[in-house]
């Protein structure tokens, strides 16, 4: 069974960072490209950043525009993302899950942790 586990979420000020951690585990995670996505309040599930199995490869959303940096260590089953220069509009609930690009919208998420910024 699949499991997702993410963590590192908070309430941060604009301009602020925050390091989200997904571990994962049911599966064989150095096979597996993986995924963050978000759901901001009342809208729909966006991908925000994707990285290949092996890490060589990444994709990140057009809003991300250079602030945020995914990362995987596989020796730990564990994807990041490292959020910097946060602003209002990236208050969401991001999931970690499997798969790269719009492919990971439809994938089995974790419960997600929840990410708020302020002004």
């Amino acid at each position: 069974e699949v499991q997702l586990v993410e963590s590192g979420g908070g309430l941060v000020q604009v301009g602020g960072s925050l390091r989200l951690s997904c571990a994962a585990s049911g599966f064989t995670f150095s096979r597996n490209d993986m995924s963050w996505v978000r759901q901001a309040p009342g809208k729909g599930l966006e991908c925000v950043s994707s990285i290949e199995s092996a890490g060589t490869g990444t994709y990140y959303a057009a809003f991300v525009k250079g602030r945020f940096t995914i990362s995987r260590d596989n020796a730990k089953n564990t994807l990041y993302l490292q959020l910097n220069s946060l602003n209002t509009e990236d208050t969401a609930m991001y999931y970690c899950a499997q798969g790269f690009g719009n492919n990971a919208l439809r994938a089995t998420r974790g419960q997600g942790t929840q990410v708020t910024v302020s002004s």
